[in-house]
């Protein structure tokens, strides 16, 4: 198996911090409510003459009142869990709707003192989940207790039932609607100025971007011009000197490619730039300067990507093709960028001498590099070699969502 590096690849369902922090927070309010009713209950519990008002005189109202305090409890702890917190909340309020008929039906159905609390019991069911069909349980409360009021005082007028029924559904969807309402809004609101942060972001990095190149281009790009056309003048001067004139020519090949390389950063800091054409270019001076056969294959359907990431693929086959140049001894290289989707895949293979993949020569970080680029968009970088069998590195790269960056100035990476 060929050695794998960097993190998985594979795509992980996205989840708002946001608005698990504003869960965690209202599911909090619903645990100090609980203890709130659990005080009165205590007193109720304690107090003779509100026991007998409520019909909380039975052993039943004390397995009641732990049970609540259990689940209370437990809903607590696992109040943060990223899977179950949520699952955990919405079975103990609908164990709080059951605890709430046990007190209401005793102590005077429909009728009871205790009913105006299923109306705060649905405003905690439409807060932490916002979805119209999690009002069914406190709903489908009132008709069950309706039913077995009903019951439990047969020849009870039907219709003063009936209109408590629809009365407590009307507060109850009201309450609900306008908490869902209100919600909606905040969470429209808030994405809102989150695109509009996002937006200011990106013009700020880019202005910033801008001001650094024409800096750079002025300041460095005029050195290695300068340095250009001195080596120019003296590489005229030394035609008498083959040895001085061919360490020149070196000299001045040198300063040539690190002009091209500067205007290539220049650009890339720039919105307009073009990855495949910068990948072409640099595929055909790669073949000029190592008289090494070089192809490039787009595949799939292409898409924009993010800056940060043109520059990770681009730096990426820098890499690969400079030591290919230096090491691999090979006669032609294999490029392959594939869009998959989300998924990002680049392929560089020679015919190349190869070499184990099981060796760790010190003080070669070219693998490290690619790596260290790679895991930054959750990427996987898989070598296949061996002696002789030439080589294939193959790099996969998630695509991050849109709009994210991350603000950095390009520099080329450190080679073999």
């Amino acid at each position: 198996m060929p050695p794998t590096f960097g993190g998985a690849a594979a795509q992980t369902p996205y989840i708002d911090p946001d608005i698990t922090e504003r869960f965690s927070d209202r599911a909090r309010a619903l645990f100090y409510a609980r203890l709130a009713f659990l005080g009165i209950g205590l007193a109720v519990l304690a107090v003779p003459s509100w026991s007998q008002y409520l019909g909380t005189t039975s052993p039943t109202a004390f397995l009641v009142y732990f049970a609540v305090i259990a689940y209370s409890v437990a809903n607590y702890l696992f109040l943060d869990h990223p899977r179950l917190g949520r699952p955990i909340t919405f079975i103990t309020l609908v164990l709080d709707l059951f605890a709430l008929m046990a007190i209401i039906l005793p102590s005077g159905g429909l009728k009871s003192p205790m009913m105006p609390a299923h109306v705060m019991f649905t405003c905690f069911f439409a807060l932490l989940f916002p979805r119209m069909l999690s009002l069914a349980p406190p709903l489908l409360m009132l008709p069950i207790v309706a039913r077995l009021d009903a019951l439990m005082q047969e020849g009870a007028d039907t219709s003063q039932g009936v209109f408590l029924v629809v009365w407590y559904a009307t507060l109850s969807i009201i309450a609900a609607y306008m908490l869902m309402y209100l919600n909606q809004r905040d969470e429209r609101r808030v994405r809102q100025l989150r695109a509009l942060a996002k937006t200011q972001e990106e013009n700020i990095i880019t202005q910033e971007r801008l001001r650094l190149a024409r800096e750079i281009h002025d300041g460095l790009g005029g050195s290695l011009s300068t340095l250009i056309i001195q080596a120019e003048f003296i590489q005229r001067m030394a035609k008498d000197n083959p040895v001085l004139k061919d360490e020149i020519t070196e000299l001045k090949g040198q300063a040539e490619e690190a002009i091209d390389e500067l205007r290539r950063s220049l650009t890339m800091m720039r919105r307009d730039f073009d990855l495949h054409k910068a990948l072409e270019d640099y595929c055909m001076r790669f073949q000029e300067r190592s008289r090494v056969w070089c192809s490039l294959k787009v595949v799939g359907r292409e898409r924009r990507l993010p800056s940060e990431m043109q520059l990770a693929i681009f730096r990426i086959l820098q890499e690969c093709l400079t030591n290919i140049q230096k090491h691999a001894k090979a006669n032609r290289c294999d490029v392959q960028l594939k869009y998959d989707g989300d998924i990002m895949n680049l392929t560089v293979g020679d015919d190349g001498v190869g070499f184990e993949t099981r060796q760790n020569k010190k003080g070669h970080y070219g693998l490290s590099n690619i790596e260290a680029r790679a895991v930054k968009f959750r990427g996987t970088v898989a070598v296949q070699s061996a002696v002789g069998a030439g080589t294939k590195i193959h790099v996969t790269m998630v695509v991050p969502i849109e709009g994210s960056h991350v603000a950095f100035l390009p520099s080329p990476a450190p080679s073999l």
